[in-house]
C-alpha cells in the first residue's frame, strides 16, 4: 500500500534545511533521497555557496552524529581512519579510531587530499568497514559521506579516481542563489537563524526504517525496461568514453526508489527514473568534449528515450 504519510513526515525536514539553504529545494530533495537510498553525495562548487551549511543542517534534522574533516595536501590516511599505537606496558597495539567512525562524515575539499588519502575512504564507503592491522572494524549501519570538491581548475587539487567517483550515488552543484534569495541572506532574521542549530525532526532508528522501506519500493518490468534503455544509451553513445557500470545502474535504481518513496508511493514511475538520471550520470560520464557537452548529452539521452 502506498505510504501517503511519508511526504508529510519528510516535508518539515526539507523545509527546515531550506530555511538555511535558500532557493535550493531541488538539490536538497536529491541529497535527502541519496541518504534514504543509502548512498553518498559529492558536491562540486566554488567556496562559499553553502555546502558545509547544507551538510550540518541535514545531519541536525535527521539526528545523526556529525563529523567534519578538512582535507589538505599533507593529510595522511591515518588522519581519517585512525592509527594503532603500541602500549609498552601491555606489549600490544591498540587501535585509536579516526573521525571516519561517525554516522555523517563531511569530507570537505576532498580533492585537495592526495590520492592515497582519498583512497582511504574507499573501503569505508563501499563496505561500511575499516581494515587496520589485519582486523576489520564495522562502521555504523547508517554511514553517510558527503564530500565536497573544488572545481578542477583551482590550484592544489587532485583528480578523484573513477573508482572513488563511482562510490558516490550522485553528484550535484548548488550554484549561486537567485537575486531575490541572496537579498534575503542579509536580513537580521536570516542571520540570526543561521547561527542556530536546527532541531532534530527524526532519529537514526527512524532513518533506518525509512531506508528499509525504500528498498521495498516496487518496479514493474516496464519501468525497469526504461531504466535499462537509458543505461544502454550511455554505453553506446559515440562521444562518451565509458557508459554506466552495473553498480552505477544500481545507483540509478536505488535513487529512483528513494524519490518514489519521498513522493508517497511504494512503486516506481518513469519520472522517478528520469529525475534520478542526471545526478547519477553527472560525475560518471566522461567525454573529450568537456563537462558542458556531457550535460547536454545526458539531457538528450532522456529526450531520445521515451517511456512506452
Amino acid at each position: 500500500m502506498t505510504n501517503n504519510k511519508t511526504p508529510t513526515v519528510l516535508s518539515p525536514m526539507i523545509d527546515a534545511i531550506a530555511s538555511k539553504i535558500l532557493d535550493k529545494e531541488p538539490q536538497i530533495k536529491l541529497v535527502v533521497a541519496a541518504l534514504l537510498a543509502g548512498g553518498h553525495v559529492l558536491l562540486e562548487d566554488r567556496p562559499g555557496l553553502g555546502k558545509t551549511t547544507l551538510a550540518a543542517a541535514l545531519a541536525q534534522v535527521f539526528g545523526m552524529d556529525y563529523t567534519r574533516i578538512q582535507l589538505t595536501s599533507d593529510m595522511m590516511p591515518s588522519d581519517v581512519l585512525g592509527v594503532s599505537i603500541y602500549d609498552a606496558k601491555e606489549q600490544t597495539f591498540s587501535y585509536h579510531k579516526g573521525p571516519i567512525f561517525t554516522q555523517f562524515l563531511l569530507a570537505d575539499e576532498l580533492n585537495r587530499a592526495t590520492p592515497k588519502t582519498q583512497s582511504a575512504l574507499l573501503e569505508a564507503m563501499a563496505e561500511n568497514q575499516v581494515s587496520m592491522d589485519g582486523k576489520t572494524y564495522d562502521l555504523d549501519s547508517v554511514f553517510f559521506v558527503m564530500a565536497t570538491q573544488n572545481p578542477m581548475d583551482d590550484a592544489g587539487t587532485y583528480h578523484l579516481p573513477h573508482s572513488q567517483l563511482d562510490r558516490f550515488i550522485i553528484s550535484l552543484s548548488l550554484g549561486y542563489p537567485s537575486q531575490e534569495s541572496e537579498r534575503a541572506l542579509y536580513s537580521p532574521a536570516y542571520l540570526k537563524a543561521l547561527g542556530q542549530p536546527l532541531k532534530a525532526l527524526a532519529d537514526v532508528e527512524q532513518l533506518r526504517h525509512w531506508q528499509q522501506q525504500v528498498n521495498q519500493v516496487f518496479a514493474s518490468d516496464e519501468v525497469l525496461d526504461y531504466l535499462q534503455k537509458l543505461i544502454a544509451k550511455t554505453r553506446h553513445h559515440p562521444d562518451i568514453h565509458h557508459g554506466l557500470s552495473p553498480r552505477a545502474g544500481l545507483s540509478l535504481f536505488k535513487l529512483a526508489q528513494a524519490l518514489a518513496f519521498m513522493s508517497g508511493r511504494d512503486f516506481l514511475i518513469p519520472e522517478d527514473v528520469s529525475l534520478a538520471f542526471y545526478p547519477v550520470c553527472r560525475h560518471r560520464l566522461v567525454s573529450n568534449q568537456g563537462f558542458d557537452a556531457v550535460k547536454t548529452m545526458i539531457h538528450q539521452m532522456l529526450e531520445d528515450t521515451p517511456f512506452v
